[in-house]
């Protein structure tokens, strides 16, 4: 999900160094960033920034890394090319780490059982206060979950993968031959179907100039579980995303008026 999309630190560049302030309690944001960046610089060099210097002990953490050029992908028109780019760098991104290596990475927050949590308690304390076609979403999202076997299921007969844990295209920049990947905040193991599923549903995907999510996916060559996990990672993430935005602020959106609507009718799709 990438708590990252909603604002937890303070970027300033300096030349071709980009340093990250962290708040204090980042909640291992800053240590995660830096784990991902010297990692990917070992085993997928040119996939990401490079590591440069870090104060992962201080009251704020700070990370700093190269600056990479590019456009961020959201919010733009995506051709064929840059489709192809984007799902290069994703797949890449996935198998960037050996299998030795991966197996110390710790599972990435926000991952199926931390999402399956939140959503019991907001259907709590948020789904009472909602109302419309926003209400109707929550009530077959959460139905939907309750019968979906999902708590139980985890991501079994599914192998690991290293997934950033954002699904946010402004996180992917292009430059004109390749994307390349930054924000590693929330990253670690993940499977493939989550990783996928975070940028599909993502509301950077589809907000503004949407993401040809066909198109997308049939870049990857799914095993047949990963096939049957990846719709229903998809409505989870689209019921996660529905009581986000419903909880947007209205004095200062995020988001453009009846963004909370429009989800709920594309979550009502997936579920129909």
């Amino acid at each position: 999900m990438g708590s990252g999309s909603w604002g937890t630190h303070a970027v300033e560049v300096a030349g071709r160094r980009v340093v990250k302030r962290f708040p204090p309690g980042d909640g291992g944001r800053a240590a995660r960033e830096w784990r991902a960046l010297t990692l990917l610089a070992r085993h997928a060099p040119g996939l990401a920034p490079e590591p440069l210097e870090a104060g992962l002990g201080a009251s704020e953490p700070v990370v700093v890394m190269s600056r990479l050029d590019g456009n961020p992908l959201r919010g733009a028109v995506l051709g064929s090319e840059q489709i192809d780019a984007l799902a290069e760098a994703v797949a890449a991104l996935h198998v960037a780490l050996p299998s030795g290596v991966l197996d110390g990475v710790p599972p990435r927050p926000g991952h199926q059982a931390e999402l399956i949590g939140h959503l019991r308690e907001w259907a709590r304390t948020a789904r009472p206060r909602a109302g419309g076609l926003v209400r109707q979403g929550m009530d077959a999202g959460l139905a939907w979950l309750a019968a979906s076997g999902l708590d139980a299921d985890g991501a079994r007969g599914v192998p690991p993968v290293f997934g950033p844990g954002d699904g946010n295209l402004a996180n992917y920049l292009w430059d004109g031959s390749r994307v390349r990947i930054v924000d590693f905040e929330e990253s670690g193991r993940s499977d493939r179907a989550f990783e996928l599923a975070e940028i599909t549903e993502h509301v950077g995907s589809w907000v503004d100039a949407p993401l040809d999510v066909p198109a997308f996916l049939d870049r990857f060559d799914l095993s047949a579980a990963e096939a049957a996990r990846l719709p229903r990672c998809r409505r989870l993430l689209a019921l996660v995303w529905l009581f986000l935005l419903a909880g947007d602020d209205p004095d200062r959106p995020r988001n453009p008026p009846g963004t909370a609507e429009r989800q709920a009718g594309r979550l009502l799709e997936l579920l129909a």
